[in-house]
């Protein structure tokens, strides 16, 4: 059911490791030993350089100054509430095996957090620098879809899915099923209802919305839906009517937004601005091109809608 937090951040113990690294050295002295072995011994400046050599180091450093950049431009912007939020909504999800989940992802628990703040923190950027037009609206407005509420049931084999569906088709209680099936802890125990949503929402994965999107009113999903949390089982409670374009202005401003931020290039153009506004500069030679794909961006992806 829920997407799985997508940014260009690594996996932040390593990222973190870098930095305290960094901040021993200024402390200690780069010759300050850190470790040894038969008699020798390696240094701060020995495994800085060994580190610096890494292929992933400097995709750990652009890492390191799009988060920094992004946080000093727009930290004050964002409703921190709504991070805890979204952080504490994937930790009810997978309950006891949140920790294994972030850990197969190469994630702590720090750095998962991380990485939903930045994801805040990217779409602030985006709002600050486009704006929608009205043909874009309009546009939006031949493919909206309202908010709708839905009931699942989440479970993480295929197998799994599939026995829910033939005991929904054989007149089951869907409520009971997903009491006895759902690993989703948040609704397992209500009836697998989720709160009404959009296609904008940012919980949620897309194959699950699109195959929502596709139900009426009483329908259930005939097979399995794979998303990035597992197989779903999905059931439409209310379908609402679109209504009217000027009443659904709003919704379709968030709409375009959700596009946009769905867009790579768009969301590299908007990073890359950032970066300059910011003036991040590198001064290590040897990693001195960690930015290099930011240097030049994409020309028309923002159009007329770019400030």
């Amino acid at each position: 059911m829920k997407k799985w937090v997508t940014t260009g951040l690594l996996a932040a113990a390593l990222v973190t490791s870098l930095a305290t690294f960094t901040g021993c050295g200024k402390q200690s002295g780069d010759n300050a030993v850190i470790a040894s072995y038969s008699g020798k011994q390696i240094t701060q400046s020995q495994f800085y350089k060994q580190l610096k050599a890494a292929p992933t180091s400097k995709t750990v450093l652009a890492n390191m100054l799009i988060y920094g950049a992004m946080d000093h431009a727009y930290g004050k912007k964002i409703d921190e509430k709504k991070v805890d939020s979204a952080y504490n909504a994937y930790k009810q999800q997978y309950g006891g095996q949140f920790k294994s989940y972030l850990s197969q992802n190469n994630f702590t628990q720090t750095s998962f957090k991380q990485t939903i703040r930045l994801n805040y923190l990217s779409a602030a950027a985006l709002r600050d620098q486009m704006k929608p037009t009205t043909a874009q609206l309009q546009a939006a407005w031949k493919t909206y879809q309202p908010k709708i509420e839905v009931a699942h049931i989440l479970t993480t084999s295929q197998d799994t899915a599939k026995q829910v569906v033939s005991k929904l088709q054989s007149g089951a209680s869907f409520a009971k099923l997903a009491e006895n099936y759902s690993v989703d802890n948040a609704t397992n125990t209500s009836g697998g209802k989720l709160p009404a949503f959009d296609s904008t929402d940012k919980t949620l994965d897309s194959t699950f919305k699109t195959a929502a999107y596709k139900l009426k009113d009483g329908q259930i999903t005939s097979t399995p839906v794979k998303t990035t949390g597992g197989y779903e089982v999905i059931k439409m409670l209310d379908h609402k009517s679109k209504g009217s374009f000027a009443a659904n202005k709003a919704s379709l401003t968030n709409t375009v937004y959700g596009q946009w931020e769905r867009s790579s290039t768009v969301m590299h153009n908007v990073t890359s601005k950032v970066l300059k506004q910011q003036k991040v500069k590198i001064k290590d030679t040897d990693l001195k091109d960690a930015l290099a794909t930011y240097q030049n961006t994409s020309a028309g992806s923002s159009s007329s809608a770019t400030k």
